[in-house]
């Protein structure tokens, strides 16, 4: 609602009423500018209905739901279950074009201004982590094991003499398989017992680099995420690994050059 119809609603309703409702929704509307504008993470948390609200106004800026519009083109955006069109907030026509996934989509701002929005909150997100050195970052619809094979397959491009990968042992297949989809050979380094945890082997690493050569190791695949009593990796004793051997470390769901 913008003020001329507040202006109409204050002949029908006591002025003193509709201020409160005006300035109720400036609020709304300040909040989502803000968000817009700074493209960082708010200081306050939103509730769930001003996530809603902002998601209702951006999907109102894609074609398809454009007011008396009636799309025939082969990329329209049509969703024929009422159910999951109220589950997506009427967003049915993706994000990306030809190939460029942060490509904007002409037939959907909305869209491609969500999208744009995710990737910069992730980033700030990232930096807010400790990763200051992270520029730039994109939300892909991937889970771990294909986002790691894609990022592997990267990492190639600027070492193609590279046979090896060192993956830091964690029960869990996603990581394993990305390696042999990606097309290279999973070199396990065990854990060692440290008190009731088992912990990062710094020294085994370092070993199985000096006896594979570095020129053939794409990079050292660790993990912050696990269950006890596997403690989380150290990720900062393998990323001075990395820059001393001058190779990647690749975390999982966060990968840094270092």
């Amino acid at each position: 609602m913008n003020d001329k119809i507040f202006e109409a609603c204050s002949k029908i309703l006591p002025q003193g009423y509709i201020s409160q409702c005006q300035g109720a929704r400036n609020s709304v509307s300040n909040s989502i500018g803000e968000l817009i504008t700074k493209r960082r993470l708010p200081e306050h948390g939103w509730s769930d209905d001003l996530i809603e609200t902002l998601l209702s106004e951006l999907s109102t800026m894609d074609t398809n739901n454009f007011h008396g519009n009636v799309g025939v083109g082969e990329r329209e955006g049509r969703i024929y279950s009422s159910l999951v069109r109220r589950r997506h907030f009427r967003l049915s026509h993706g994000i990306g074009r030809s190939g460029d996934i942060t490509a904007i989509q002409p037939k959907a701002a909305g869209s491609s201004l969500l999208n744009n929005i995710t990737n910069r909150l992730v980033l700030d997100s990232l930096r807010i982590a400790g990763a200051t050195s992270c520029k730039s970052c994109f939300v892909v619809p991937m889970a771990t094991g294909m986002a790691l094979t894609l990022c592997m397959q990267t990492f190639r491009n600027s070492k193609p003499s590279a046979k090896y990968v060192i993956w830091l042992r964690i029960d869990q297949k996603s990581c394993f398989k990305s390696i042999a989809t990606a097309g290279f050979e999973s070199v396990v380094i065990e854990r060692k017992l440290e008190g009731d945890q088992l912990v990062t082997d710094l020294l085994a690493i370092e070993e199985t680099i000096e006896r594979l050569g570095a020129d053939s190791i794409l990079c050292v695949m660790s993990t912050t995420s696990c269950f006890a009593p596997r403690a989380i990796d150290d990720i900062e004793g393998i990323a001075k690994l990395c820059d001393r051997y001058h190779f990647t470390l690749g975390e999982q769901c966060i990968r840094s050059t270092v």
